[in-house]
């Protein structure tokens, strides 16, 4: 599938407008999707659809679990600026996900622990696992980064766990 068109959500959107949003970003993602088996194709393809529909997204990609036993993350496919290559599972937010296996809603990132900052703009960001149903392999993070602050709220937690469950149900391998 190609072409996809989905217009740009503003950051003030309110709760019900950007759960609606979400649907149907989801929804496009999973179309965009079907009959691929490729993990990098995957992501590539989630980080660009979601990068491009919200309008308060500065950086979106993913973060690979490295190789058994390291506790690193690896950079993945992204839209945005030059990442941090490598993060270690003991630091920052995209760590602190890893290591958890837990959502990191940061509204502030200054005031978070440990925060590596890839990029000076950011002032908040969502890091979601996405982990592997039924091994509970950790395949990756999907690390959303905004120069506004308090930009992601539950509702945008809440869908961004929903996709990356789903993400995590289809058998990709990493």
């Amino acid at each position: 599938m190609t072409g996809v068109d989905i217009k740009e959500l503003p950051l003030t959107a309110d709760a019900a407008a950007r759960s609606e949003h979400y649907a149907e970003v989801i929804n496009a993602i999973q179309l965009a999707l079907e009959g691929e088996s490729d993990w990098v194709a995957v992501m590539a393809t989630v980080a660009c659809l979601l990068h491009q529909a919200f309008e308060y997204y500065h950086w979106t990609g993913f973060f690979q679990a490295g190789p058994p036993g390291a506790d690193t993350l690896v950079i993945g496919p992204y839209q945005g600026h030059m990442g941090c290559l490598r993060i270690a599972y003991a630091r920052g937010v995209c760590g602190a996900a890893a290591r958890t296996r837990a959502t990191q809603l940061v509204p502030d990132v200054s005031r978070f622990p440990g925060y590596i900052a890839c990029a000076s703009s950011t002032r908040s960001e969502v890091v979601v696992p996405v982990v592997e149903e039924g091994s509970g392999r950790l395949m990756a993070v999907l690390d959303i980064d905004s120069d506004h602050p308090a930009a992601f709220t539950e509702v945008d937690a809440k869908h961004l766990e929903e996709l990356c469950a789903w993400l995590g149900r289809q058998g990709y391998r990493s």
